[in-house]
């Protein structure tokens, strides 16, 4: 396990930073096409969904048993619905954003959103890190989703502060620190979670985990997805994650 440390927060680095993919597509395009990023968020919400029953409950389970996995599994959620009650934030598709607003405005909508979306990424930091920690992987099939997602969570930052300030360098900025969060949350879980980890200490965050990654499908992903195409491309974008998620874990085996 140990070996895994490094590649994890690593991997963590990478799907973290990947909101600077979503700014630069921002600042080049400014408008992106509504049915691909339909379709992708649909991808990694199949991907989370998939590994998260598939892989980091079932593990639990093995771990600490039925009842107790299934607790965790609850609490995680419970813990991310908080995290969302508190601070909410958008994607940019979501909203419509008419033109004419002030520039005050849209700066403030900018660094709402990216306040907001660096403390949604703290605990997604923490999943890939454990997640790679029990099973490389794995690891990377998290890495992967969320970095998925994070793409749009970049255009969310980028583009209303760009409006706002006419400045790429900004906008990039901000786009950047809101990412920067989640390798911060695998530090501090490589941090306090190495010296005191268990089998048992595993399998409860492996649980709270599953649910975290469940509650970010189910309430982020799936709703921007919707709102950026309201047809099918959503939940076919659903199935073609989840079969390339089984496939790649099966050829894993």
């Amino acid at each position: 396990m140990e070996n895994n440390v490094g590649l994890a927060l690593l991997l963590t680095a990478v799907a973290g930073l990947s909101t600077t993919i979503g700014s630069g597509l921002g600042l080049i395009f400014r408008e992106p096409e509504r049915r691909f990023m339909g379709f992708t968020l649909g991808f990694s919400a199949g991907v989370m969904i998939l590994v998260s029953f598939v892989e980091l409950l079932q593990g639990s389970i093995e771990s600490i048993g039925f009842l107790f996995a299934h607790m965790g599994f609850i609490l995680g959620m419970g813990g991310f619905f908080l995290i969302d009650f508190i601070v909410p934030h958008d994607y940019i598709g979501q909203h419509d954003h008419p033109q004419g607003q002030s520039g005050d405005r849209f700066m403030r909508i900018g660094l709402l959103v990216a306040v907001g979306i660096g403390i949604h990424n703290f605990p997604e930091g923490m999943a890939t890190f454990t997640g790679a920690l029990k099973d490389i992987r794995l690891g990377i099939a998290l890495a992967v989703a969320i970095a998925i997602h994070n793409i749009p969570e970049g255009l969310a930052v980028s583009v209303p502060v760009y409006a706002a300030t006419g400045s790429r360098k900004k906008a990039f900025l901000w786009s950047f620190l809101s990412g920067v969060s989640e390798p911060a949350g695998a530090a501090l879980a490589a941090l306090v979670l190495l010296p005191i980890l268990t089998p048992i200490l595993l399998g409860w965050i492996l649980a709270g985990v599953a649910g975290v990654m469940v509650a970010i499908s189910l309430d982020e992903l799936m709703p921007a997805a919707k709102s950026f195409d309201t047809e099918h491309i959503p939940i076919l974008g659903v199935i073609v994650g989840m079969s390339v998620m089984a496939l790649s874990l099966w050829m894993l085996k």
